[in-house]
């Protein structure tokens, strides 16, 4: 009866303190909650920087880490509308489905661009809620991390003293972090680039750059070679400094056109492990910036 008694004790402080189970979409967001957490979080991120964030397979692996988890957080606004409702329902876990307190959607808490006026599925891969890939503008990871922080401290109110002190600390790195590189990128302002994916629309939004082509003749589709050649044609008259693409993209289509008219194609790392030097929050954006500015003129 000893033994048990101290076995009993010595589990309680161990479950007061238990870690939070956190089930991440994307590599943006689980480095977030690592930030947020620190050790009190164990995180689970479904997918890498090179994989594409609409086609996932909703693997028997996911569904038990989902149904496993006390919070779930993914970017939202139908980015994960192909796989996310199916682990989902195939999880069955009550904690974290949408409408409940373990269910987090960063998009819900920033300003959308892009948002169509009408829907067709002719159009593509359209986002009814406008352009789900927020993360490229630096800002809106303070935004969300914010509303983050506080739902993290309502699930774990044991853990929630710790949350808002990693959370205060990350932020004053970050909100220094991001005058640094607003400051670097002047030289970027008014640069045109052409982009594969409207992926980086809110990094070029936050920078002042110009779109002034995009690949994919619609979203989600992949180019023809004659969409190419319009597009190599259209650079003779509006000449573009940069092709951008994101890390988990097909390098042809890019390459192709950089070879045709002159200019670098930039493999840019996306979100978190896009590259080896973007293995934090801080690193992806070092890198995207660096890579940026070889484009000036």
């Amino acid at each position: 009866m000893k033994h048990i008694l101290i076995a009993c004790l010595l589990w309680l402080p161990l479950a007061a303190h238990a870690a939070l189970n956190v089930f991440a979409c994307e590599p943006e967001w689980g480095a977030l909650v690592r930030e947020i957490g620190g050790a009190s979080v164990k995180v689970y991120t479904a997918t890498t920087a090179l994989q594409d964030p609409h086609r996932i397979e909703a693997r028997p692996s996911l569904i038990a880490q989902m149904r496993r988890a006390d919070l779930v957080v993914c970017s939202g606004a139908d980015l994960e509308a192909g796989w996310l409702p199916l682990l989902l329902r195939e999880a069955g876990n009550a904690r974290v489905q949408p409408g409940r307190p373990g269910y987090f959607e960063a998009t819900r808490f920033v300003t959308l661009l892009e948002k169509p006026a009408t829907l067709d599925r002719a159009q593509g891969d359209v986002h009814a809620a406008g352009n789900p890939h927020i993360h490229t503008d630096p800002r809106n990871i303070a935004r969300v991390g914010a509303a983050l922080a506080a739902r993290m401290s309502e699930l774990d109110p044991a853990g929630a003293s710790a949350y808002q002190v990693q959370w205060q600390a990350f932020s004053a790195r970050w909100n220094a972090a991001i005058a640094g590189w607003q400051a670097r990128a002047a030289p970027l302002k008014n640069l045109p680039v052409v982009v594969h994916h409207k992926s980086f629309s809110y990094l070029l939004a936050w920078l002042g750059m110009v779109e002034v082509a995009t690949l994919e003749p619609r979203p989600g589709i992949e180019p023809s070679a004659a969409h190419l050649g319009r597009i190599a044609a259209q650079l003779q008259t509006t000449p573009a400094r940069a092709v951008l693409r994101a890390a988990y993209h097909s390098p042809r289509s890019a390459d192709w056109l950089a070879q045709r008219s002159g200019i670098p194609a930039l493999a840019l790392p996306y979100t978190v492990g896009g590259n080896a030097r973007a293995g934090d929050l801080f690193g992806l954006f070092d890198d995207t910036l660096d890579q940026l500015l070889k484009a000036v003129p």
